[in-house]
């Protein structure tokens, strides 16, 4: 018989109400990516208690992964980093419900993996995914909550039907119609541990408030984060 934990959710109320904490439970919420990103909205995603997670990553861990990623332990690698998700909230949160879904996302499988959720989390590393992610969120009227991290620097954007703000950040080639690049600032500066953990901890903010109908959503804005000179900015889109 499971065990039943009546205070998991005792220190939520203060910031969520009962009955908001109630809700999250029938949410259903699609991570795109298992690693920096990915690994910390997960957890914090399955600790507040949304009830369904569906874990989206076809990548496996390797040693480079050991540094930032939550999920990432050294028993683990060569294991895919979806099925990884479903091990952790497993022994974290039993009443959360992850699906692992151990694949890319592609044009052929965009819409109807995402089909059925309440929110989409974008927790990937390249571009043109980015922005076939949001073109699928679109058509089916699913928001959106986008991050990026590169070194010392992070940025979020509440995305909602209609706004296509990565593609006013991401702008396209004009001759092949595809991004100028495919892969971020990462590529560059890297990625030390602690800007996955700020940047997923905001978008997971920004994940609840949406789910609930909150002020405040970072939608048609952009937050910037240089964790470097501590600057936080945020830009109207």
């Amino acid at each position: 018989m499971k065990k039943q934990y009546k205070d998991r959710y005792a220190r939520n109320h203060n910031t969520i109400s009962q009955e908001e904490n109630d809700r999250l439970k029938d949410f259903r919420v699609l991570v795109a990516g298992s690693g920096g990103l990915g690994g910390f909205i997960i957890e914090e995603l399955g600790r507040l208690g949304i009830g369904h997670i569906t874990a989206v990553d076809g990548d496996v861990f390797e040693e480079s992964n050991l540094n930032r990623q939550l999920l990432s332990t050294e028993a683990l690698l060569g294991t895919p980093k979806a099925e990884a998700a479903g091990i952790r909230m497993q022994a974290v949160n039993s009443e959360v419900e992850v699906i692992p879904k151990t694949i890319f996302i592609t044009e052929e499988n965009c819409e109807e993996l995402i089909a059925g959720h309440d929110l989409v989390v974008d927790a990937l590393d390249r571009i043109s995914v980015r922005l076939l992610l949001e073109d699928c969120c679109e058509k089916q009227g699913i928001p959106l909550i986008h991050g990026a991290i590169g070194g010392w620097y992070g940025q979020v954007t509440s995305v909602f039907p209609g706004d296509r703000t990565l593609h006013q950040l991401y702008p396209l080639d004009e001759k092949t119609g595809e991004p100028l690049t495919d892969k971020g600032a990462e590529t560059e500066l890297g990625n030390p541990s602690f800007t996955p953990a700020v940047i997923a901890s905001i978008q997971t903010a920004e994940a609840v408030k949406t789910l609930l109908g909150r002020e405040g959503v970072l939608r048609k804005k952009l937050l910037t984060i240089d964790l470097l000179e501590q600057e936080y900015d945020v830009i109207d889109l």
